[in-house]
């Protein structure tokens, strides 16, 4: 096993040091901009597919200066309040929730749209179907069924009343699969393997389907303290993280092929899909001050949170001047 990894670790960083070397002149020349406050950065490490972008980073972070990098296990909100990484991607909505209750992160950009998919069996038309339905999700507290709550209330149903919630501790997946359960949100790479063995059918999903499909699903934040005392840390960070995320819009297939032989996910073919399927190339496009208040109005609306989008954005809980300057840095 310790071969077998060894070798992955080979193969995935000398594929990235010939990305880092391709990409060096469109991250500019490292030597024209300040000192870098810092030469150690701490991501997470996580196994959701759609917010590998932060995982294939590491000859391009090197190639930003950075000597000492660390990749901590999970990758939840929590952690990046804390301190123990630097920056992060994660679910609109959980780090929405951190900053309702006084988390110190700061939002930084969005990364990717959608990735999330409804799926249900025959008898199950549309969200407003799912009624008296059975639903599962792949966890309770990390996202998933707080989206599937807010899309159930965009339709008009009560989320308490109307669905009833599979048992937190089955695994809803499984249940779906053998038809216990009516629907099942899932994110990648579980709606390519249902779509792969032709499981239920595609009831909604948020990388086309409006109005999720018009704002961010996943964005950036950094560590406040991080963020303020290490701005050129951030930005060339941020450019390391964005241009992995480029890349997994324009090569696909390379940027799978990392994954798997970095070790972070075991399927070729559904890491590959999901890179296809996830709209990566929004981060210019779209505006994540938008998602922000989209999300907030809802969680607000339904009980999740009491903070307003005015709050969120103003109490120094983004920042969007790094992003503004690398999207002129970095032009499609």
């Amino acid at each position: 096993m310790a071969t077998i990894l060894s070798r992955r670790r080979f193969l995935s960083s000398t594929a990235l040091a010939g990305i880092a070397a391709s990409m060096l002149p469109a991250l500019g020349a490292p030597a024209a901009e300040p000192s870098l406050e810092t030469t150690t950065i701490k991501l997470p490490r996580s196994s959701t597919i759609c917010i590998m972008a932060q995982m294939i980073t590491e000859q391009l972070l090197q190639a930003e200066g950075f000597t000492d990098i660390h990749y901590e296990p999970r990758g939840a909100a929590e952690q990046l309040a804390r301190g123990d990484v630097d920056l992060m991607v994660n679910y609109a909505s959980n780090f929405i929730l951190g900053l309702d209750k006084g988390e110190a992160f700061t939002l930084l950009a969005g990364v990717h749209v959608g990735c999330f998919v409804l799926f249900g069996h025959e008898d199950v038309h549309g969200i407003a179907g799912l009624k008296g339905k059975t639903v599962g999700v792949p966890g309770f507290g990390t996202g998933p069924d707080l989206l599937l709550t807010l899309m159930a209330a965009e339709v008009g149903l009560d989320p308490k009343k109307d669905l009833r919630w599979a048992d937190p501790a089955e695994k809803s997946k499984d249940l779906f699969i053998e038809g216990k359960i009516d629907a099942y949100l899932g994110f990648p790479p579980e709606p390519q393997e249902l779509r792969a063995k032709h499981i239920g059918r595609v009831i909604f999903d948020t990388t086309v389907d409006r109005p999720w499909s018009q704002y961010f699903c996943c964005m950036l934040a950094g560590n406040r303290e991080f963020v303020r005392r290490r701005p050129v840390a951030t930005k060339r960070a941020m450019r390391a993280i964005l241009k992995a995320t480029d890349l997994c819009a324009s090569e696909p297939s390379r940027a799978a092929r990392l994954l798997v032989d970095g070790g972070f996910t075991p399927s070729y073919d559904y890491a590959l899909q999901t890179l296809k399927d996830v709209p990566y190339d929004r981060w210019r496009e779209y505006k994540p001050e938008d998602t922000i208040r989209f999300y907030t109005l809802r969680m607000r609306d339904s009980g999740f949170i009491k903070s307003t989008p005015q709050k969120i954005i103003a109490e120094k809980s983004t920042d969007w001047h790094f992003l503004e300057e690398l999207k002129r840095e970095l032009k499609a």
